[in-house]
Order: C-alpha cells, then sequence, then structure tokens
C-alpha cells in the first residue's frame, strides 16, 4: 500500500552545501531527503525529524511538527531553511528555487536545469 503524501501549508526553501537552493513541499520529500541525500553529519535533530515524518505520514503527528522538525535538522547540518511565502517576491537576480527531487529519476531530473532526455 502507497502511504499518501501530506503537503505543507507553507514550503520551505533549503540551501544545501553546494549552494543549490531546493524546495520542499511535503512530508514525503522531506523524509525522502532526509534518509536517501542527507549529507554525513547527523545529528539529534535529524534524527527527531525522521520520527516526526514518519509519525505525520501515519496520521500521528501534525505536519507542522514534521515542518518544524526538518528545518531543525537543515540548520544543525549547517543547511540554511526558510519558509517560502505565498506573497513572496525574489529579485530579479535571486537563483530560480528547484523542487527537490529523488536521485533514482533516471536523468529526469530538475535539480541541474537539464531537460528529460527524449
Amino acid at each position: 500500500m502507497a502511504i499518501a503524501d501530506i503537503q505543507w501549508r507553507h514550503p520551505l526553501k533549503v540551501t544545501l552545501q553546494s549552494g543549490l537552493i531546493c524546495k520542499f513541499d511535503s512530508v514525503y520529500e522531506a523524509l525522502g531527503f532526509l534518509e536517501k541525500e542527507w549529507p554525513l553529519k547527523r545529528g539529534e535533530h535529524h534524527d527527531r525529524a525522521l520520527v516526526m515524518c514518519r509519525r505525520t505520514l501515519a496520521r500521528m503527528t501534525p505536519p507542522t511538527l514534521a515542518r518544524e522538525a526538518f528545518a531543525a535538522a537543515c540548520r544543525e547540518a549547517g543547511m540554511a531553511a526558510e519558509t517560502v511565502g505565498l506573497r513572496q517576491t525574489r529579485p530579479a537576480n535571486h537563483p530560480t528555487l528547484i523542487a527537490w527531487q529523488p536521485k533514482h529519476d533516471h536523468g529526469h531530473s530538475r535539480r541541474n536545469g537539464t531537460a528529460p532526455r527524449t
């Protein structure tokens, strides 16, 4: 049985250690990043974020707690995490946010700005 994703009301913009800026819209995206692509530095906040995301997907914890735990884990690992506001405007020279995609997307990643192979 597939787990239904839960969208956050306000996505998180995370600046990865490489400088790439990714947008996380949901609990499942955050959990996938925590489990599969997290940098080497893991700590107490990382562990808590894993638990909160899993509990939220099981409908045992509110999504806001998973979002807050994920943001704290990002900061603990040295990555900036900011709320993407609904009415936020960005300057013309600001980089475009890239939605996080798992690495196993077989060359269809929007992460590096390339189009899918046809």
